[in-house]
């Protein structure tokens, strides 16, 4: 399948990386940690229709698919936005607000059973919370949600609260949609780890042509266009296969939505966390450093590996679809 953007989706591409280099620029990374999400910002993506991709043109969303979501989606995570971006696509569909950004929908994935602690994030920012469970998707609104405990984030641009269990909810979808906005989460997700490996690839490239050793620039050595090659190709493959997924998605058939949701996931999880570590390696001394660029893109490589499944299961996922179309 051969798969390229069109004019408009590199036009949309285009607007929101230029939305967030001025608002969520990479070199005042440090000064973004707060424990509260700008709602100011949050209106003004909202504006750019990033809430609404999903939601039909009939209930006043844009009515456009997966290529386009995933294509917002890598923008956001290469700028390492806040706020529970992929939640509230998926939610905006569920309530009003959520598309113009005047109220802010988080998620989280459950079985049947409520009875462990739940992790959400960005809990203290959240008007409603979507939960997916086996037999279906379930609606909460703030007031009917626990308190939430805040814990020491992994990530400190994705604050988490903590509960000891979840209301039953409304439940506004079957099983069936609970199963289809799980799918659609993971290639969103394997769109913001591509996102991520994107910016991971970049900070090393400039760093290397930056930095210098022996009167020279460190990226004219050999070893490091070794490692810097590598990365690129972990990029690309993950990119491929994301934007196919999406299309996948988009029309089932062309393809098998599980296995290409779950390659995805896969391959954009590995590029993620290996380039990150690459960049680590690559800036020295000071690229484990709080402050550094590289610090942040493993930290929430790490929380976006976790999301909608991790590389472990969604490897089985395709072992196991693998060896039933074989038998």
């Amino acid at each position: 399948m051969e798969f390229r953007l069109d004019d408009e989706q590199r036009g949309l591409q285009g607007t929101v990386r230029r939305f967030c280099a001025t608002r969520f620029p990479l070199e005042r990374i440090a000064q973004r940690e707060s424990p509260e999400l700008d709602r100011s910002v949050w209106r003004e993506l909202a504006e750019l229709g990033a809430f609404g991709l999903l939601v039909p043109e009939a209930d006043g969303g844009l009515g456009l698919g997966a290529i386009e979501a995933a294509i917002v989606c890598e923008q956001l995570a290469e700028h390492l936005a806040r706020g529970p971006v992929l939640w509230s696509m998926l939610a905006a569909r569920y309530a009003a607000g959520v598309a113009s950004g005047a109220r802010v929908a988080g998620g989280v994935e459950c079985g049947n059973s409520d009875d462990d602690p739940i992790l959400v994030e960005h809990a203290g920012d959240l008007d409603a919370l979507v939960i997916l469970r086996s037999d279906g998707v379930y609606w909460c609104e703030r007031a009917d949600l626990p308190p939430f405990h805040a814990l020491s984030p992994l990530d400190p641009l994705t604050p988490i609260g903590r509960c000891a269990a979840l209301p039953r909810g409304e439940r506004v979808g079957d099983a069936s949609e609970a199963s289809n906005l799980r799918r659609m989460g993971t290639v969103l997700s394997a769109a913001m780890l591509l996102g991520v490996s994107s910016a991971a690839l970049e900070s090393a490239r400039r760093f290397a042509l930056e930095r210098e050793q022996f009167g020279v620039p460190i990226g004219s050595f050999q070893a490091v266009q070794h490692l810097l090659a590598d990365m690129y190709v972990r990029t690309a493959l993950a990119r491929s296969a994301t934007h196919a997924a999406a299309a996948v998605l988009d029309d089932p058939v062309i393809g098998d939505p599980l296995r290409a949701s779950a390659g995805a996931k896969l391959l954009a999880g590995e590029a993620a966390l290996e380039n990150a570590r690459a960049a680590i390696q690559l800036h020295g001394g000071i690229g484990f450093t709080w402050e550094m660029l590289p610090n942040y893109l493993l930290k929430r490589a790490w929380v976006l590996e976790n999301a909608f499944g991790n590389r472990d299961a969604h490897a089985f996922a395709i072992s196991a679809a693998i060896e039933e179309a074989l038998t």
